[in-house]
């Protein structure tokens, strides 16, 4: 199990959230929510023993750059239902700002996953988890961020939108956060192509 501890906290940009209820159609959560359970189980999502919760995951609304990604705080929940998945609407990084709707505020790393969306339209999910070994053993060997660049911040958007023009990033369809320890956050067409792509990983371990 992923016990380190984090040397952050939740939100670092700002976040407006309206409260209008944003419930996920049945066809989007499904799925997410499935591939969201498996990582769970596999602690590559969670909560550190201070409460504090780590990952998470999401998906595109079709043939926009709007995204349900689970709310935050809920790491440690088991399992989430569709109120913890709210929609991310609007992105402004030089405003360090993320507009969302529903009832829970999104990820603190919803710009990581902007930028995602943003770089590339065929990329339909996002996954971000946290794993000490894997960090360790593909630190600098997968496409890799700045060791100078936390997570959550617009300078991690930035560096996201810069590795997502790289191939090597679009074969290997995962990033190394160089200045986030322990995360990593893959992507791809689909959500299960996103996660077998951690699992892949973790499966070589």
């Amino acid at each position: 199990m992923n016990k380190s501890q984090p040397h952050d906290g939740y939100i670092k940009c700002n976040c407006c959230l309206s409260t209008e209820k944003a419930a996920i159609p049945s066809e989007l959560f499904v799925p997410l929510n499935s591939w969201r359970e498996e990582l769970w189980i596999r602690c590559l999502i969670g909560a550190y023993p201070d409460g504090t919760g780590y990952g998470n995951i999401s998906i595109r609304l079709p043939q926009t750059n709007q995204f349900y990604i689970s709310g935050t705080a809920t790491g440690g929940i088991p399992e989430l239902d569709q109120i913890h998945y709210p929609l991310v609407e609007r992105c402004d990084i030089t405003l360090n700002t993320i507009w969302c709707s529903g009832l829970v505020k999104a990820s603190a790393e919803s710009m990581s996953h902007a930028a995602i969306y943003s770089a590339n339209p065929e990329v339909g999910a996002v996954v971000h988890i946290h794993n000490l070994q894997l960090w360790q053993k593909y630190l600098d060997i997968l496409p890799t961020t700045s060791k100078d660049v936390e997570y959550g911040t617009p300078a991690m958007a930035s560096e996201i939108s810069r590795i997502m023009a790289l191939p090597e990033t679009l074969n290997k369809k995962i990033i190394v956060m160089g200045g986030h320890k322990e995360g990593l956050i893959s992507f791809g067409k689909t959500v299960e192509e996103a996660a077998k792509v951690i699992l892949g990983l973790v499966e070589d371990e």
